[in-house]
C-alpha cells in the first residue's frame, strides 16, 4: 500500500504575498508576528502548505516508520484564532509555565497556542514563549 503524501509541506509561495492578501486588522498582526519570529529565529520564513508561515524545518519518525519534515516554529493566522505551532514543549516546561502566566488570554490544544488576537497578549511574553519554543526544538531536533 502506498504511504499517504504528508499535505503540510515547505512550498515555493511567497510569503509577503501571503502577509498582502490577508484582510485588515489580520493583515498588521500576521506582519507583527513574522517580524517577531524572524527576530526569534533569525531565519526568514517559508510557506508550509497554503496557510501556515514557518521557521526552520525538522524531521520527525513516528514509532510506526512514518516520517516527515514540518517547521521547527510556526503560525497561521486562521479565522477563529492566530495559531501557533510547535510551542508545547516549551510551554511544560518550568520556565515556559512562567510565562504563559504573564502571557494573557489564550487558549491551548495538543502542540498549539490559540490567540484571538495579538492585542490579547502580552508582546514580551510572547516573544519569550517563542523563543522558549524555538530553543526547545533546536534541543530535540539538533541539525
Amino acid at each position: 500500500m502506498a504511504k499517504a503524501e504528508h499535505k503540510t509541506k515547505a512550498t515555493e509561495l511567497s510569503v509577503a504575498a501571503y502577509i498582502a492578501a490577508q484582510a485588515e486588522p489580520r493583515r498588521s498582526e500576521v506582519a507583527a508576528i513574522n517580524a517577531l519570529l524572524r527576530k526569534v529565529t533569525g531565519v526568514e520564513a517559508a510557506m508550509w502548505g497554503p496557510s501556515i508561515i514557518g521557521y526552520g524545518s525538522y524531521t520527525y519518525k513516528y514509532e510506526s516508520g512514518r516520517e516527515g519534515t514540518m517547521c521547527q516554529l510556526g503560525f497561521s493566522p486562521r479565522k477563529a484564532a492566530l495559531t501557533f505551532y510547535a510551542t508545547s514543549g516549551a510551554a511544560a516546561s518550568d520556565e515556559g509555565t512562567a510565562v504563559m502566566a504573564r502571557l494573557g488570554k489564550y487558549t491551548t490544544g495538543k502542540g498549539c497556542l490559540y490567540i484571538k488576537q495579538l492585542a490579547d497578549v502580552d508582546q514580551a511574553a510572547l516573544a519569550d514563549l517563542l523563543a522558549l519554543s524555538w530553543q526547545s526544538m533546536n534541543v530535540r531536533f539538533p541539525d
